[in-house]
């Protein structure tokens, strides 16, 4: 055992690396197999029946109420329109897809609304897209927008009349998402750069469940652009437990990319958004420095979480000197000023890099990237939505590869004293076979039981393109006492698929994304995360991916003659699990 002290917020931070990992328990009855959360997705065709970076939220003032939101290419053109050998993304077409639940997410409900859709271009005519039904957000198209994926979803109390929030009031659901401009001139841009952030919110599910796209307000773009910037990766968290000086506030935090028209990303600031009104308007502050190089870069893959007493803690991955760290930003005033970073842990970002996409990739051969394994997720437990039975515990959790290539770990960390100090990083023990792609943590809004999402490969890297390949979702449990996290056991394991039925829109290789996602109450949790047991691998595509690698590839093939009906069908499912240990 060694102890690595550090800066943190107003106080030392002391890191206990543990050697051994946290003990795995036996489930008391076989796990759950998953719902499909993303109902109203066709199994064919591609890419319409391509989904993935799965999101989730419980409404913590009335738990049977569940939303969840993911990258959702339902509305586009399929590849038989036009080119047949193409399957683009359909310009205009919005991707922020959105799932409610009203019964704590045993079953799922998508509805349909009216937007810019390219659903009927089937080919084989080019794509005429036009207003039609949509699976997807709605009123971007009408405000100059397009929903660009990468979604966050939160439920924050709802502000009154006078501007005062309270639980009373109801509750106002909150989705941030990427977004571009419609029009393709700069006449025609509704804001600047690349891509942007924007925020959508409803103060009725359930109406907005029926399609009912009155129920949405219009999207309130909050970051702040110019001609270079591509804002990605947001998340957003809405101060929930009525004890907070800050209750009611929302977050976004995010990597704002500048300098694309130079074909580069540095600088890479993390930025984090705070509102105070209930999403209408947002102050935007750049948290620490913005050098991105070789040797320092600032937080990627950002989480943000506020506790009992209205701190807010902004988690991501970044490097100092050469090094990527799991890094801390932490306030304690709204938002308004951050100290850090905190150091918390090396970090090892498992897979090796392909040589087409040029991005990490752990499956094999033309696999997923994965460039955000390494991200932390974080959740603390702030007893929302009274705040008066919270221990403030912090859990944080990640894939790592420092033990090497089918040596993945998934790691766990945890404060008990508001990050001053974090116990691990711990390996956490998994099933045989289970390489840890994508991780996400919850604790109880009590902090007495933590549950971990993840998304695992169950086979070794391949170095070809025609073995079978295994990719899983699971949650897990554990027991916490004064503090200690218990043994974990498994709760939900979903049923194994071959990712190599997941693809890029340009075909090149596999695509699951960047995140699964988890969300707890006093009595249980909702985790979802990527899922391909519905798919089917396509060997014309198998070929052809590894021809590229090899400088011997011609056109791709035609993906709607070439391959079966369900290839490339990468579903969200998810499952509720109940508290084992009540």
């Amino acid at each position: 055992m060694r102890t690595l002290r550090f800066a943190a917020a107003g106080a030392s931070l002391s890191v206990i690396l543990l050697g051994a990992g946290t003990a795995m328990a036996a489930p008391a009855a076989g796990p759950a197999t998953g719902t499909q959360v993303t109902v109203g997705s066709p199994m064919s065709p591609f890419s319409q029946n391509k989904q993935n970076e799965p999101t989730v939220a419980i409404d913590a003032h009335d738990p049977s109420v569940v939303v969840a939101g993911a990258n959702d290419n339902i509305d586009d053109e399929t590849c038989n329109a036009g080119d047949p050998t193409t399957c683009p993304f359909t310009q205009g077409v919005g991707g922020s897809g959105v799932y409610f639940s009203f019964n704590g997410g045993q079953s799922w409900t998508q509805p349909t609304y009216t937007g810019w859709s390219a659903r009927d271009c089937t080919g084989p005519a080019a794509c005429a897209p036009h207003v039609g039904p949509i699976g997807t957000l709605p009123h971007y198209f009408e405000n100059g927008l397009v929903s660009d994926g990468d979604p966050g979803v939160a439920f924050g109390p709802r502000p009154g009349a006078n501007g005062t929030f309270s639980w009373a009031n109801g509750s106002r659901l909150y989705y941030s998402n990427l977004t571009s401009n419609f029009g393709t001139t700069k006449r025609d841009e509704t804001f600047k750069g690349f891509e942007g952030i924007a925020v959508s919110r409803t103060d009725n599910p359930r109406a907005a469940a029926a399609s009912d796209a009155s129920a949405w307000m219009n999207p309130v773009v909050i970051s702040k652009q110019n001609s270079t910037t591509f804002s990605d990766k947001p998340q957003i968290w809405a101060d929930n437990a009525a004890s907070s000086p800050f209750f009611g506030d929302v977050y976004v935090c995010w990597a704002s990319f500048r300098g694309q028209e130079k074909g580069k990303a540095a600088p890479v600031p993390l930025i984090v958004a705070r509102s105070a009104d209930g999403g209408g308007t947002w102050t935007q502050k750049q948290v620490g420095p913005a050098t991105s190089n070789g040797v320092n870069s600032q937080p990627d893959g950002c989480t943000v979480r506020t506790d009992s007493h209205g701190n807010v803690y902004v988690f991501g991955v970044g490097a100092r000197g050469g090094l990527p760290y799991q890094m801390m930003y932490v306030s304690t005033d709204g938002g308004a000023h951050f100290t850090g970073p905190a150091l918390l842990s090396t970090a090892v970002n498992p897979g090796v890099i392909d040589p087409v996409i040029g991005r990490p990739v752990m499956d094999g051969v033309a696999g997923a990237r994965n460039d955000l394994a390494f991200a932390p997720s974080a959740d603390i437990a702030n007893g929302a939505p009274t705040g008066t039975d919270a221990s403030n515990q912090i859990v944080l959790t990640w894939a790592d590869g420092r033990q090497g290539l089918n040596h993945e770990q998934l790691l766990l960390m945890t404060s008990s004293n508001g990050g001053a100090s974090f116990t691990g990083p711990a390996a956490v023990p998994l099933a045989a076979g289970d390489r840890p792609y994508y991780t996400a943590p919850a604790i109880s809004p009590d902090g007495t039981d933590v549950y971990i999402t993840y998304n695992a490969f169950t086979t070794p890297y391949r170095n070809d393109t025609t073995s079978p390949r295994g990719l899983v979702g699971v949650i897990l449990h554990a027991d916490v006492t004064g503090g200690t996290i218990g043994a974990f056991g498994t709760l939900a394991r979903g049923v194994v698929g071959d990712p190599r039925t997941s693809s890029q829109n340009d075909l090149q290789a596999e695509f699951l994304g960047d995140y699964v996602y988890t969300a707890a109450t006093r009595a249980g949790a909702v985790g979802v995360w990527n899922d391909v047991r519905n798919g089917a691998d396509c060997p014309a595509i198998d070929t052809w991916r590894a021809a590229l690698r090899t400088g011997t590839a011609g056109a791709p093939p035609a993906v709607q003659q070439a391959c079966p009906a369900t290839f490339g069908n990468s579903d969200i499912f998810g499952a509720a699990v109940s508290d084992p240990t009540p």
